[in-house]
C-alpha cells in the first residue's frame, strides 16, 4: 500500500490553482447553523414547523463552461451551452438528496462577458437546459420548481461565463439521513456515472462537472489558448495536450470535446427511489464530486472506508491520466474515476438497494464496505492499478 499524505495529495491540480482539499472553508464552521454537522450537507432548523429541516445549497458547473465556451467558439453553435444547465442542477441536486432531503424549488445564476458570447443565444440554450432537466426529474418523480434566478453582465470580471444553482429542499427531522448510522460491516455501493441511464439519450463519458481544469488543460492543444487567451489567465501547465476538440481517440466512444462535456448524471431520482423502498437501511449517500472517491471521507466518524471492488474507471479517465502525467494515488482524488454515487448500507438491504437502482438501467457495483476506524474517517483503495490510503 502507498500512504498518501496531503502534502502530496493533488499536487498537479494544485500547480494549476485547484486545490480539491479547500483550505478555508472551515473558518465557516462556527457561523453555520447545522443541526448535523456530520450530514452531506447543511440541515438547518425550519422556524415555523420543529419537525422539519430545511436545506439551501449552492454550486456551479465548475470551469466546465469554459470546454462549453470552445465549442461555440469552434463552431459557432450556442448549442453547447445547453448541458451546463444540467450540470449545475445535478451538481445540487445530488447533493441535497444524500441527507434525505425532498428538493423543492432553484434558482439560477449566469455571469457571463457579452463582449465574446451572444448572450441571446447562450442564454436560449441554458433555459431550454433547464427546462429539458426540469422535465427529466418529473417524469422520473423528483419534480422541482424553477422560481427564475438572475443574468448579470459582467464583462470587467468574466472572460467567458459562469452558470450556477441554489436549492431550496426540505426534510423531516426523523428522515435525516446524517452519515450517524454509518457502522462497522455497512456495505458500500456505487452507481456508475458513465455508461447508459434510462433517461440519458446516450452514454455518458463519465466526468461529471469536476476536475475540468486538470482534464481540458492537459488533453486540449495549445492551439486553444492561443487563439482564445480569454479561457485563462495563465499559460503555465495548461493546454499541453494532443487533442483536438473533435478527434477521437480509439475508446473514448465520442470525440474529445464531446466526451469532456457529457452532463452531470441526474443521480436524485434513483437516491428517492431507494429511500422509499429501504428508508431507515440507508445510513450514508455520497455524490462524488470534488475529492472524487475521497468524498466519502466527510460522512460518519471513526469508520474505515475499504473499496477494494471499484469497477475499471471511464476510458475518459485513462486519457486524462496519460496526458495529465499524474499517478493513479492523484486521479482517485481529482476525479469519481466511474462511480458518482454512493449508498452506504446495512447488508440486509444491498440486495433492494441494487434491485432498484438497476431499474434505471444504470451500472451498480458493491464497491466496498465499512470497517471500524482508529480515529478519524480513512479511505483504502484497493485496485487494479494499485493500492492507496487517504485520511
Amino acid at each position: 500500500m502507498i500512504p498518501v499524505g496531503e502534502d502530496r495529495l493533488g499536487s498537479r491540480y494544485r500547480e494549476l490553482g485547484v486545490d480539491v482539499n479547500k483550505p478555508g472553508i472551515e473558518r465557516f464552521k462556527g457561523a453555520i447553523d447545522n443541526l448535523h454537522p456530520g450530514a452531506f450537507c447543511v440541515v438547518y432548523p425550519d422556524p415555523d414547523d420543529k419537525s422539519k429541516g430545511l436545506i439551501l445549497h449552492a454550486d456551479s458547473a465548475g470551469s466546465k463552461p469554459i470546454q462549453a465556451y470552445l465549442m461555440y467558439k469552434e463552431t459557432g453553435d450556442a448549442s453547447w451551452f445547453k448541458g451546463l444547465a444540467q450540470d449545475a442542477l445535478a451538481m445540487n441536486i445530488n447533493d441535497v438528496v444524500c441527507v434525505g432531503a425532498e428538493p423543492i424549488s432553484f434558482v439560477d445564476y449566469i455571469a457571463y462577458n457579452p463582449l465574446n458570447i451572444d448572450r441571446v443565444a447562450m442564454l436560449g440554450a441554458l433555459a431550454e437546459g433547464f427546462a429539458e432537466s426540469k422535465e427529466i426529474l418529473s417524469r422520473e418523480g423528483s419534480s422541482i420548481a424553477f422560481a427564475g434566478g438572475e443574468t448579470a453582465d459582467l464583462p470587467d470580471l468574466l472572460r467567458t461565463l459562469d452558470v450556477c444553482v441554489t436549492i431550496h429542499g426540505r426534510v423531516s427531522l426523523s428522515k435525516v439521513v446524517s452519515g450517524e448510522a454509518v457502522k462497522h460491516g455497512d456495505v458500500i455501493i456505487g452507481l456508475r456515472s458513465g455508461g447508459p441511464v434510462r433517461f440519458e439519450k446516450g452514454p455518458n463519458s463519465g466526468i461529471m462537472s469536476n476536475g475540468h481544469t486538470l482534464a481540458r488543460t492537459s488533453l486540449l492543444s495549445s492551439i486553444y489558448i492561443e487563439k482564445y487567451p480569454e479561457v485563462s489567465h495563465s499559460r503555465r501547465g495548461r493546454y499541453t495536450g494532443h487533442y483536438k476538440l473533435d478527434d477521437k481517440p480509439e475508446g473514448l466512444g465520442a470525440s474529445v470535446g464531446e466526451a469532456l462535456l457529457s452532463p452531470t448524471r441526474l443521480f436524485s431520482p434513483i437516491a428517492l427511489a431507494v429511500l422509499k423502498k429501504v428508508d431507515a437501511g440507508i445510513h450514508g449517500m455520497v455524490h462524488n464530486t470534488g475529492g472524487g472517491q475521497t468524498k466519502c471521507l466527510r460522512v460518519g466518524s471513526n469508520i474505515r472506508y475499504v473499496k477494494d471492488n471499484l469497477p475499471e474507471p471511464d476510458p475518459i479517465f485513462g486519457l486524462i491520466k496519460k496526458e495529465a502525467r499524474v499517478d493513479w494515488q492523484e486521479m482517485y482524488q481529482d476525479f469519481n474515476m466511474g462511480i458518482g454515487f454512493e449508498f452506504i448500507v446495512d447488508p440486509e438491504s444491498a440486495e433492494m438497494v441494487q434491485s432498484v437502482a438497476e431499474g434505471f438501467g444504470i451500472g451498480v457495483h458493491i464497491i466496498g464496505r465499512c470497517e471500524k476506524g482508529a480515529g478519524k474517517n480513512t479511505l483504502k483503495i484497493q485496485s487494479m492499478h494499485g493500492d492507496y490510503q487517504y485520511t
